[in-house]
């Protein structure tokens, strides 16, 4: 390691120093002095400047290199006492590798979590240990890592089982745990420890360094120069653009270098923007302070600059460089792991909190963030990974806590970059909580701390959070930070307690119960009479920190439940504490006396609608869960005697609670309309399953233990006065309340609502029993319950299930072990999701008044439950459920339903029902009680089924029912009344209802006759009544049905009548239509008259003449029918032109030059093509244009009122069809088909060329002559006029059409602007129609469909119009231009001496080619003389181009695979006997480029697979051109289609017999083909060489579990940032590039204008349409252009069937196959752009995402 090797690069001035300077002399020197603190001080005094910072930029590679030999090489030797190469692998030898894995996350890293083993959700695993674990057979939920925790792999902890992974199973010999330190010489630990507390010491100094000018004692250089830096820092207020416009100011630096500054202060928290001098600087300061202050509106806060000396930001850097090392060195060994562990606690000479450590964490808000990054790991990867000094730390961390918070709040950070967020790591560890609770009072520290940041209480000490300030509301944000920590603190639950545990955890609830004191009552609300409230009260804050408790208040109860002496201690304590809350409530409240029934009861005068009421109430709740443990532990009943269950005062518990509740039903009723939102708001977050469990469920548990305590009568006349009502129902005659009170309406219907409310609330008092402790039942019943009523309103997803159920602290439901007992789950198909629907046998556990469900929920359920009944033909009443028994603690509840205030109120709204003249009830209270009475039966039913003796029964619900009211009034009973009801014809509706109940009586009745005669009746007794009532019921459903039956059956009856009638009224429209009918049909079945019996021909001069049909169609806009005539009006097809890449084989060609380029050939590589597709819908051309105008006026006056995309963009022609909505941007005109003249002589191929060669030089001179005035071409149009040019066929409307189309396609396809006079119209136009088929036909290929049949009509309408414009758009072009471009295309074919630089056959592709030959003919053959038929001329050149791909083919093929010869018929023989003579004529003109090939049937093979695609286009082409029916063969898929297809192309089916029977005319062209200089090129790899056939492009593979993708992207780093992380990595799905999307570092420039990664690839890559996955969020991005863009379902689902977008739920997706495909089939489509519009136009908030910045 000697310096004098390196003749490196290096500042001069450091040169001579540097070749004089000896690593191990240096080393050797510093091992001989006393005092190597300041020795090293000396040397890094001189060396650190002179290698860092020494100019504007730094430059890390060459000051690495100096500061490794200089700085870093005698340390280590000093370490080792020996060459480090040697030393540092002898250590790494010696070292027992660690069991734990300690990977620290990178940003954006899959981290997995075990769901059955995990301590809690923060252990995790990297995906090595993952793959390598037990775990990855388990549920496990994956998520990507915000950066900076570690892999518990190893951590005996954090896992219940599997803790180790393969790799880090600890060995069985190094069980006894030793201490490493026992390989190390006493020597080298003393080495060890010096230099480690020198570069610690050192490090920790420069970076709480806080001196801009000077260095610390021991450090200041030789020699001071006067460099300084301006020093820009990272904050968390400014945005990107509020920095990059103040640094384009201050340091005038272009907007890219702005950008840069930006993301580096971003990213490493500072950066500097000037070097020089200290004025220099210091001017760059003062604009950098005031221009941001100027441009912030809101924060006060500058950004934060220093200038500093070039010397302190030279020790910073190498500070920072130290640690890393410090990290890097003790990776070797565990021992040197340890020391420097105790190096970094041992306390400094100011005693408390003085080590190194302490001091680093206590500065941590001074620190910038790079700073902070670099010491956060080397502590994870020093004290976290040793567990003895890991508990140290943990020590002096509590200790600091209350400091450490107290920083963070003052700082601007987050929280990730903070040393606070260690304590995951500290916290979660079980044992270490319970020590750090013990030994430094956790627990209470946290509470304290947290309670003291949120100062702003009112009179009564209650939290206010009116009138927020920002600052506060950020405070507020940053303290919920401490909750987290208590949760960590609690998350797992001690299994033994030892006396010391208790009493602090004691000392903490006490704590707790202060914090809950300060929520109890807070944010209270009082009814608005009168006017609006003006300004709606803050209540969020109240709510957030309620939902941020929720889960605490959970733990404590769980904490309390696992210890009796706790929970007996806790509960008196919070009982104290409510006691405390209440005792400043009653003042004032005046005693009053309620009587009703007899009975009476004192309490207060209190009204909800008039006093003070407040929502939170968590004091009271913690109370009520504690209650319900006292039962569900049996301490209730086991240690009474400790309980204070005596003092209680039922009426207290339940006061609170039962006022929040009744707020609820009012502001249900309407009555607190004018309080706002905050209190519908609040109304709903209370009964919002966030909430619920502890605060409308634990309100519910407190009325219910109250009322388990009192009186059922006094309970019930306490409950009617705070609802209001008391006077309603208490008043003698209440049944005829109507007579005296003709109220207003508005306040009926307020009571009515309210008396509803107060049914369904006792329902609820006596009916919930689903909670363990209340009633019998297991912790799984309560989740069952929830899920099966959920599955009653509809089947559901998993995911949505889950959002309907309570969460635990962590983040599971408890479903899956229930659901499969409730539910059976249903596959998705392509789209949608999997569902789980409800089990037959669950239904009848349906209670129509669950306590969770929300009024639509409710209707939901009963409609969708009903329904269900009638499609089974059940009756439809919905009775209540059968309910577990309660617990002995709240067994007195039943008696509510049979006590007499009930019974009062139940006869009382029965009576208001059977006179229902006056509106003072309504259905559902009525349908309310008779499920109170239903639930009151069945406990009595159920009470006499499970006694054994008769004295058991205690319920008596029947008896009660039966007895008539009091005097004076005498009323009837609840039974009579019921029976009244039961055929009363206004309740219908309850009719089954009724009649269940009275059915439920009859049945209990005899049950008790039997149990009184002594049981000697058997049960038949009582079942053949209930058989009877069944019978009849039956009997009763059986008429009904057939009375429906027949009056069914009438009416059919009836309307054939009338149907009959009408059509002889009608007769001759109807046989007329029945003959079109018969004539369509046969048309399309019967061959064309003259060759009826000869096979279908679609070219050539036998091809078969369909029948002339006329053709109707119908305009959308303006519903007129038009035929459509060459001189009609002309008719247009809605169309979309797109440039495409879908089939390219070659995305590298660099895109052509629009002005120059000339698109006549297409290169068979099909780089790019150009795509036309049409919706079909079918216009007026001038309905078109009308609305087109329109659309632009209408775009024209939105632009000026919101400036925003719409989903088409109106500026490139762009609209949406009238009809579809379908993007469109042109119209394709429909023409007639055209006519050929039949005449059935056909000119030998020798003539036709003869012919041809005399007309091409006829047009040549005609040309000639022409050719100086081009210019004035119209003029000499005009003149020439009539006897050179035939007239044009077309109207004038048809005549514009053409060239609107002409137009587009020429503009998109070319991405130029529109001019109608470019010679290049026709050619983009053929073009277009060649690449269109060619999409086609591969797509009928991939989807493996028939040629013909299978394609929907408006593929098929597209297709026929473009044929047919392409044979017509030369009549609106320049007529010698489309013969000059026919003259070209022939020379490729047949060599023309007067055409130059005509492409080499391997650079054409032949269906393009075969297109736009025929399609220009037209134009020739106008002014053609020669008596030439078109169909001859048409099938010469077919043959012609047909051979020519032959040889295309035979050129590329590759050499034969070692296949089985197959043994070959007779005719196959000759096939591949002509394929060798072909092959071998070709080897003789091409030479040694084509390798030698001896079988004939490989080549036949070849040319026949290979040719194939090329025939069916141009079968479809011809086929739609010429409209000849295609043979019933190509309409399926069977076999002979070879045949069948060559027969209808006019081919023989030897296609080698073309060259063989023409060989001596066409053995020139092939010579001269191949002679052409490109073939040698191309073949000996000089272009590109296309083989064929052409395999379809497809999407590209995916694998099948996500995370693999995931870890593929963590480990992308952004390409231009230099190794920085990218934010939002996209895969994009065509190429599989991965991109650096969303980030300004990736923008580049397209066409003026800054565009991200993803826009500018897909202009690379897919002629500016593109499909990408975003891998961080699993979601599918499409993009076409810079404006438009969608969201799309990517094709990853979990195990249920689900997309998560957006990685929420953290389920392990899997490629789903089938969606891969469909994504990939509307990408073969065209159909991106189209699926955008649809999707941009159902979803308007996709229009204002700036696409282009992706």
């Amino acid at each position: 390691m000697a310096a004098a090797e390196s003749d490196r690069e290096v500042p001069s001035a450091l040169c001579t120093e540097f070749l004089n300077f000896s690593v191990k002399d240096t080393a050797s020197k510093w091992l001989q002095v006393t005092d190597l603190y300041k020795e090293v001080y000396h040397h890094l005094a001189r060396y650190v400047p002179k290698i860092y910072c020494l100019g504007p930029n730094l430059n890390p590679q060459s000051e690495d290199l100096l500061a490794q030999m200089l700085l870093q090489a005698p340390l280590e030797w000093y370490l080792c006492g020996e060459d480090p190469s040697t030393g540092l692998a002898k250590l790494e030898q010696n070292n027992q590798p660690s069991q734990l894995c300690g990977h620290v996350f990178k940003v954006g890293e899959p981290t997995y979590s075990c769901r059955e083993c995990a301590a809690d959700p923060t252990c995790v695993l990297c995906m090595q240990c993952f793959l390598g674990s037990v775990h990855k057979e388990h549920r496990y939920r994956m998520t990507t890592s915000g950066g900076g925790g570690f892999c518990d792999c190893g951590d005996t902890e954090a896992w219940k089982k599997g803790p180790y992974c393969q790799k880090h199973e600890p060995n069985i010999s190094d069980s006894c745990q030793e201490d490493p330190l026992a390989h190390l010489s006493t020597d080298m630990i003393a080495r060890c420890y010096n230099v480690f507390s020198v570069v610690l010491k050192y490090a920790v100094d420069m970076l709480t360094w806080d001196k801009e000018d000077e260095l610390p004692p021991g450090l200041e250089p030789p020699d001071r120069s006067d460099t300084y830096y301006c020093m820009l820092f990272n904050d968390e207020v400014h945005t990107y653009e509020q920095v990059i416009y103040t640094l384009q100011k201050a340091v005038n630096c272009t907007q890219k270098e702005a950008v840069s500054f930006a993301t580096t202060v971003d990213r490493d928290g500072r950066k500097s923007v000037r070097f020089g001098d200290f004025a220099f600087c210091e001017l760059a300061k003062s604009v950098i302070v005031v221009s941001s202050l100027r441009n912030t509106s809101r924060q006060s806060k500058p950004l934060r600059v220093q200038v500093m000396h070039s010397s302190v930001v030279a020790h910073q850097c190498f500070a920072l460089k130290a640690l890393h090392w410090l990290g890097h060195v003790i990776g070797y060994s565990d021992a040197l792991r340890r020391i420097l562990c105790q190096v970094g606690l041992e306390r400094g000479p100011e005693g408390e909190n003085s080590s190194l450590v302490d001091t680093l964490m206590l500065c941590d808000s001074k620190m910038w963030k790079g700073a902070r990054n670099v010491y956060h790991q080397l502590f994870m990867s020093s004290l976290l990974m040793d567990l003895k000094y890991k508990k140290l730390f943990a020590i002096q961390f509590a200790k600091n806590y209350r400091r450490l918070q107290t920083d963070f709040m003052e700082d601007d950070h987050e929280r990730v970059v903070s040393v606070t967020s260690l304590s995951v790591q500290l916290f979660t560890v079980p044992t270490m909580a319970r020590m750090l609770i013990t030994e430094e009072n956790l627990m209470t520290t946290i509470i304290r701390t947290f309670v003291d940041h949120l100062r702003h209480r009112d009179l009564q000490g209650r939290f206010q959070f009116e009138r927020y300030t920002a600052q506060q509301a950020f405070k507020f944000r940053r303290v919920q930070s401490l909750i987290g920590d208590l949760k960590y603190v609690l998350i797992s639950r001690p299994t033994e307690w030892s006396d010391q545990l208790r009493e602090k955890f004691l000392e903490g609830l006490d704590t707790f119960l202060e914090l809950l004191k300060c929520m109890q009552g807070m944010d209270p609300v009082v009814r608005q009479v009168g006017q609006h409230i003006e300004m709606e009260p803050e209540w969020e804050a109240a709510f957030t920190l309620q939902m941020k408790l929720t889960h605490i208040i959970s733990m404590i109860q769980e904490w309390c439940a696992t210890d009796e002496r706790v929970l007996i201690e806790a509960y008196k304590k919070c009982l104290t504490a409510l006691t405390h809350c209440h005792s400043g409530f009653a003042d004032g409240e005046q005693p009053i006396t309620l009587s009703m029934c007899g009975h009476s009861v004192d309490t207060i005068r209190y009204c909800v609608s008039q006093e003070k009421v407040s929502i939170h109430l968590p004091v009271s709740r913690l109370l009520a869960g504690l209650h319900v443990l006292l039962s569900k532990m049996e301490v209730a009943y086991r240690f009474p005697e400790q309980l204070p269950l005596s003092e209680l005062s039922p009426p207290m518990l339940i006061e609170h609670p039962l006022r929040c509740l009744v707020l609820c039903a009012q502001v249900h009723a309407g009555m607190w309309r004018r309080n706002g939102f905050s209190l519908v708001n609040q109304i709903y977050y209370y009964h919002n399953v966030k909430c619920r469990v502890e605060m409308f469920d634990k309100d519910l548990i407190m009325l219910q233990a109250g009322a388990s305590m009192m009186d059922p009568n006094h309970f019930l006349m306490i409950v009617l006065s705070r609802f209001e009502l008391y006077h309603i129902f208490s008043s003698a005659d209440c049944r005829k309340r109507y007579n005296r009170e003709n109220a207003n309406k508005d306040v009926v219907q307020q009571n009515n609502t309210l008396t509803e409310e107060m049914l369904h609330l006792i329902m609820m008092v006596v009916g919930e029993r689903f909670e363990a402790g209340i009633g019998q039942v297991e912790g799984c019943d309560e989740i069952k319950r929830e899920i099966l009523h959920q599955l009653c309103i509809r089947p559901m997803a998993h995911s949505e299930l889950v959002k309907a159920l309570p969460e635990n602290e962590n983040k599971e439901t408890g479903m899956e072990r229930v659901i499969d007992c409730v539910a059976s789950f249903k596959k998705p198909g392509v789209t949608g999701r999997g569902l789980y629907e409800l089990r037959p046998e669950c239904a009848k556990q349906f209670n129509l008044y669950f306590h969770h469900y929300s009024r639509a929920d409710q209707s939901k359920a009963e409609e969708a439950q009903r329904k269900l009944k009638r499609q089974n033909g059940e009756d439809t009443a919905l009775p209540p459920p059968v309910l577990p028994p309660f617990c002995p603690l709240f067994a007195s509840l039943v008696n509510i339903l049979q006590c007499d205030v009930l019974l009062g109120m139940l006869g009382a709204v029965l009576q208001w029902a059977v006179e229902p003249s006056a509106g003072h009830w309504s259905e559902s209270m009525l349908q309310r009680v008779l499920h109170l009475i239903g639930m009151a039966l069945l406990e009595e039913q159920q009470q006499l089924e499970n006694s054994s003796e008769d004295n058991d029964v205690y319920f008596n619900f029947t008896l009660k029912m039966s007895r008539p009211g009091e005097a004076p009034s005498n009323t009837a009973s609840v039974l009579a009344l019921l029976e009244n009801l039961q055929n009363a014809p206004h309740l219908e509706v309850h009719e089954d209802m009724i009649r269940w109940l009275l059915k439920t009586v009859a049945g209990i009745k005899t049950m008790r006759e039997r149990s009184a005669s002594t049981s000697t009746v058997t049960a038949s007794g009582s079942r053949g009544q209930e058989e009877t009532a069944c019978d009849k019921d039956k009997a009763e459903r059986k008429r009904k049905a057939e009375i429906a039956r027949l009056r069914r059956e009438k009416v059919m009856a009836q309307m054939s009548e009338m149907q009959r009638h009408f059509i002889n009224e009608n007769k001759e429209l109807f046989q007329q239509s029945l003959e079109e009918l018969d004539a369509s049909t046969s048309t399309s079945l019967e061959h064309s008259p003259a060759s009826s019996d000869a096979a279908l021909a679609c070219v050539g001069p036998r091809r078969s003449r369909p029948r002339e049909k006329r053709q109707v169609v119908t305009c959308i806009l303006c519903q007129e029918e038009q035929e459509i005539r060459a001189d009609g009006k002309a008719m247009v097809l809605a169309a979309f032109v797109q440039r495409s890449t879908v089939m390219s084989k070659n995305r590298t060609r660099p895109p052509h030059d629009p002005k120059r380029y000339d698109p006549l050939f297409m290169h068979p590589d099909l780089s790019f093509g150009t795509h036309t597709g049409s919706c079909g819908h079918i216009m007026h051309s001038h309905c078109w244009q009308r609305y087109f105008e329109a659309v632009q006026a209408k775009e024209q006056r939105r632009q000026q009122r919101l400036r925003v995309h719409t989903s088409y963009d109106v500026g490139n022609g762009e609209f949406l069809c009238p009809l579809c909505e379908c993007l469109s941007n042109t119209v394709i005109p429909l023409l007639p088909r055209t006519m050929g003249s039949s005449s059935c002589e056909q000119p030998g191929l020798g003539q036709w060329l003869k012919t041809s060669g005399q007309q091409i030089k006829a047009m040549h001179s005609a040309h000639r002559k022409l050719q100086p005035v081009s210019e004035y071409w119209n003029a000499e149009h005009s003149v020439k006029g009539t006897h050179m040019f035939p007239s044009n066929p077309y109207s004038s409307t048809i005549k514009e059409m053409l060239t609107t189309f002409g137009t587009a396609t020429y503009k998109v396809g070319l991405k130029v602007h529109p001019n109608e006079q470019d010679p290049r119209i026709p050619i983009m136009c053929w073009s277009s129609c060649a690449y269109t088929i060619q999409s086609i036909e591969r797509l009928l290929v991939d989807e493996k469909k028939p040629l013909f049949g299978s394609l929907p009509c408006r593929q098929d309408d597209c297709l026929s119009s473009l044929a047919r414009f392409g044979s017509a758009c030369w009549t609106a072009a320049c007529q010698p231009t489309v013969q000059g471009h026919f003259i070209r295309l022939l020379a490729a074919l047949i060599p023309d001496p007067q055409v130059e630089a005509s492409p080499c056959i391997l650079d054409v592709d032949m269906l393009h080619l075969l297109v736009s030959v025929v399609l220009s003919y037209g134009s020739v053959h106008s002014q053609d003389s020669s008596g030439l038929s078109v169909d001859a001329v048409q099938l010469h050149l077919f043959h012609l181009i047909t051979v020519a791909h032959m040889v295309q083919i035979l050129l590329t093929s590759g050499p034969e695979e070692v296949t089985m010869e197959q043994e070959s018929g007779e005719a196959e023989r000759g096939e591949e006997e002509g394929a060798c003579r072909l092959y071998n004529t070709l080897r003789t003109h091409v030479g040694s480029s084509l390798p030698e090939v001896g079988s004939g049937w490989h080549l036949w093979r070849c040319v026949k697979t290979g040719i194939l695609p090329y025939l069916r286009g141009a079968a479809l082409f011809f086929h739609h051109l010429h409209g000849v029916p295609a043979p019933p063969e190509l309409h399926a898929l069977c076999p002979g289609q070879w045949e069948v297809l060559c027969g209808y192309l006019s081919l023989p089916s030897n296609l080698l017999q073309l060259f063989h029977g023409q060989q001596e005319l066409l053995e020139p062209l092939l010579h001269g083909w191949c002679t052409h200089p490109g073939i040698q090129q191309t073949l000996q790899g000089g272009g590109v060489l296309v083989s064929f056939p052409r395999e379809s492009n497809s999407l590209i593979d995916l694998p099948d579990d996500y995370s693999a993708l995931i870890n593929q992207a963590s480990s992308f780093t952004c390409p231009k940032s230099g190794g920085d992380k990218s934010r939002a990595p996209t895969l994009c799905l065509v190429c599989g590039s991965m991109l650096c999307s969303q980030s300004y570092c990736c923008q580049t420039e397209l066409e003026g204008e800054d565009v991200g990664a993803c826009t500018a690839h897909t202009f690379a890559c897919g002629a500016g349409v593109g499909i990408f996955l975003r891998v961080r969020e699993s979601q599918v991005l499409f993009l076409a252009g810079k404006t438009k863009g969608c969201f799309y379902a990517p094709p990853y689902l979990d195990d249920y069937g689900e997309t998560d977008q957006g990685l929420r739920r953290g389920n392990p997706l899997h490629l789903c196959h089938e969606r891969y495909r469909k994504i990939q089939k509307l990408w073969r489509q065209h159909s991106i752009t189209e699926e955008i519009g649809h999707a941009q136009e159902a979803n308007q908030t996709l229009v204002g995402i700036d696409w282009q910045h992706l």
